[in-house]
């Protein structure tokens, strides 16, 4: 991941993984095997492999991963918490589904979310994804926590797993990004937008992503959605754009009708709500174009070594 990271030109936090059970109290199945740690040991030889890994790539750099409490014996999900890395975030998939409740509550006795609240203390470097499924003291607990949720909002669309309670969380300050999980989209734009909408759609409100009737709705997504989301990949920076530090952006074609025809204020609106990657002109990474018109500066040898990759494993 991190080689083709350093291919296609882009920075890279690489999150190892635990996975250890095939569901709570259960044995890895035989096709999970080839990326089970079969024990804590196991898992931070991983890590440090991993981490070694990144270290040969000026921008990649490493997170912790638990996959859920289904997937790690408690014990051992402790034991990360406790000696694992405390200068890099901590991801775990917790709460997405109701089945995954109902499990926890008969192996655990308690909900997912609950159980770690109440055997972990938790900070600004925990990264609850998904936590579809809470009570509202499971949300008071990580917002007082400082700890964030990462959605993602067309996975768990197309999984079925429910809808979060983003305008609760967001009100008591929550902190939340995005991400894609089982990639069944990459467009950030399109996770904000399903995620405003389907919020809408249990609330019967529009102003989503403001705790008043105030404020620019887009603006403090995209602010949201950007801060949260380095901070869940171990960066730090605040401002947008860092004088001194190396210009990362994704660039939009000024001549698009809607783009060019408006205001400042109505902008981020624009962009959000009725943008697509027709819209980008192109992406820098350190100051360098990347893509440029829609055209990645090593398409041709990335796409023949993805066709060729995916005929070889017959998966299609």
């Amino acid at each position: 991941m991190v080689a083709a990271a350093q291919k296609a030109g882009i920075r890279i936090t690489l999150i190892p993984i635990f996975y250890q059970k095939g569901g709570f109290g259960k044995p890895p199945l035989e096709s999970q095997k080839r990326f089970i740690s079969p024990t804590i040991d196991d898992y931070f030889k991983l890590f440090e492999a991993s981490e070694i890994t990144t270290q040969l790539y000026q921008n990649a750099n490493i997170a912790l991963g638990i996959h859920s409490l289904r997937g790690v014996e408690p014990s051992d999900i402790l034991k990360v918490i406790e000696q694992g890395n405390k200068e890099v975030p901590l991801h775990i998939h917790i709460a997405e589904q109701l089945k995954e409740i109902e499990d926890a509550l008969n192996y655990l006795g308690k909900r997912p979310v609950e159980w770690l609240c109440d055997n972990a203390v938790l900070d600004s470097r925990f990264q609850l994804v998904h936590a579809t499924h809470l009570t509202s003291k499971e949300v008071n607990q990580i917002v007082d926590a400082h700890a964030q949720v990462v959605l993602c909002p067309t996975t768990e669309g197309n999984l079925g797993d429910g809808i979060f309670p983003l305008r609760q969380f967001q009100e008591l300050g929550g902190k939340w990004c995005i991400g894609t999980d089982s990639h069944i989209g990459i467009n950030p734009m399109e996770e904000l937008r399903l995620l405003d909408y389907g919020q809408r759609l249990i609330t019967h409100k529009r102003n989503t992503f403001t705790t008043t009737n105030q404020g620019n709705s887009a603006h403090n997504a995209l602010e949201m959605a950007t801060i949260s989301g380095r901070i869940a990949g171990g960066n730090l920076q605040k401002e947008y754009f860092k004088v001194g530090e190396p210009l990362d952006a994704l660039v939009y074609e000024a001549s698009i009708p809607l783009i060019a025809t408006s205001s400042e204020e109505n902008l981020a609106n624009t962009l959000l709500y009725a943008s697509d990657s027709s819209w980008n002109l192109g992406t820098l990474v350190a100051g360098n174009w990347v893509v440029l018109n829609g055209k990645h500066i090593n398409s041709e040898e990335i796409q023949a070594n993805f066709i060729q990759t995916l005929k070889k494993l017959k998966s299609r």
